[in-house]
């Protein structure tokens, strides 16, 4: 097999998912076109040495469909010899992409590609690409279907994470993103966002609420007891009767922002570093997907970095910092739990809670944010994992060079 190594990666600031947001008025493919022309201007890259653009996005339908990553590729002024492809898993598209541009490279059918992703969540919605899973009564009845929130607050609920726990995590998530921002950590890999006459629209993340504290959330209402009494709670409650009731403890203030952004890794071959004179900033050690029970849906990020490990001849206490989206904040609890992690070495410089989760672009985000800290804090290996709809989980291991 072929070593993989990072070249360089660069994201876009999280616009607020809204139609007031700062982002609202661009289009997805202006958004992954940005980013990837940013990393080749910055890269001094000859696009014709890239094999494919590999690009994640979770709801690929209408303005975001028909292959997004062909179309950003053209808008970006890349070679027209560059393939384009889209990915869909879901909430780990991105890291995905990365993983699958990765493999070619692997394998020997590409020499340099770049992984990715974007998500419009202002003008695209949630469920906007509603499938047999979730549309089909014959499947999402025979496979007790319920949204994520429920998930999250089955997961709180069985492994007894009250309302505090969660809250917790969210304001030192607001703390932890505010101080990264404070003290430029991101500066290195953030591109401004800029409209059609060149004018700077966001260069900085809209959704975090640095001044977020426990009072404050305690205010809040949790989001998904309609949901609940409409039905998903005696779904789940079938699911895992050894429960009473769901408790609910989530809502907006500690669960992932909605928001918009886009991300690129440049990924590539030691040949292709040569080529282009480009020095390597780490390489993909391993990854791994596997699937997890559907109904509680968010459990599969500590077992599939388990098997990421696993393949990779590696152990939790071989990684410096791990690295997991934020999509509730009994998400990331589980997970410590399950790989029995100290919360100094996870997500340290804050994460979705703070910052939103663009779905499709996620995983590629938090992958370049952990290797901008391993480079900051002189430190070796990292691992990053989301979980995604669906009971699906990826993990991708990463190691500086």
């Amino acid at each position: 097999m072929t070593a993989v190594f990072i070249y360089d990666h660069v994201r876009t600031p999280r616009g607020r998912g809204r139609p007031d947001g700062a982002l609202h008025e661009v289009p997805a493919v202006r958004l992954a076109a940005q980013v990837l022309s940013n990393l080749a201007v910055r890269s001094h890259l000859d696009t014709s040495l890239i094999d494919d653009v590999v690009l994640g996005c979770a709801q690929p339908v209408g303005e975001q469909g028909s292959n997004i990553a062909r179309a950003a590729v053209l808008c970006a002024g890349y070679a027209q010899t560059v393939a384009g492809q889209q990915v869909h898993r879901f909430c780990a598209s991105a890291v995905e992409a990365v993983n699958n541009a990765a493999a070619q490279i692997a394998m020997g059918s590409a020499e340099a590609a770049i992984g990715g992703g974007v998500e419009s969540m202002s003008r695209t919605f949630m469920g906007a690409d509603t499938g047999a899973w979730t549309g089909d009564p014959a499947v999402s009845h025979d496979h007790y279907f319920a949204p994520q929130g429920i998930g999250a607050d089955l997961i709180a609920t069985l492994d007894g994470y009250g309302r505090a726990d969660v809250d917790a995590f969210a304001v030192e998530s607001q703390r932890r993103a505010a101080t990264a921002w404070e003290k430029g950590w991101f500066s290195r890999s953030i591109v401004p966002v800029r409209d059609l006459l060149g004018e700077v629209l966001l260069d900085r993340d809209e959704h975090m609420r640095p001044g977020t504290t426990l009072d404050a959330l305690a205010s809040l209402k949790p989001s998904f007891v309609a949901l609940g009494q409409a039905g998903y709670d005696a779904v789940a409650l079938q699911r895992y009767p050894q429960l009473a009731a769901v408790e609910h403890v989530h809502h907006g203030g500690n669960s992932s922002g909605i928001v918009d952004g886009a991300a690129a890794v440049l990924l590539g071959s030691e040949a292709f570093g040569r080529k282009a004179g480009l020095r390597p900033r780490a390489r993909i050690r391993g990854f791994a997907n596997i699937g997890s029970e559907p109904t509680i849906m968010l459990t599969a990020p500590g077992p599939v970095s388990k098997k990421a490990l696993s393949r990779c001849g590696m152990s939790a206490k071989d990684i410096d910092l791990f690295e997991i989206n934020e999509a509730f904040a009994a998400v990331v609890l589980r997970f410590m739990r399950d790989l029995d992690l100290d919360p100094a070495i996870v997500n340290v410089a804050g994460g979705a809670i703070a910052m939103g989760h663009p779905l499709g672009a996620t995983g590629a985000m938090i992958l370049g944010t952990v290797l901008d800290e391993l480079e900051r804090r002189d430190l070796s290996t990292a691992l990053v994992t989301l979980c995604a709809g669906n009971g699906l989980g990826t993990a991708t291991i990463i190691e500086r060079t």
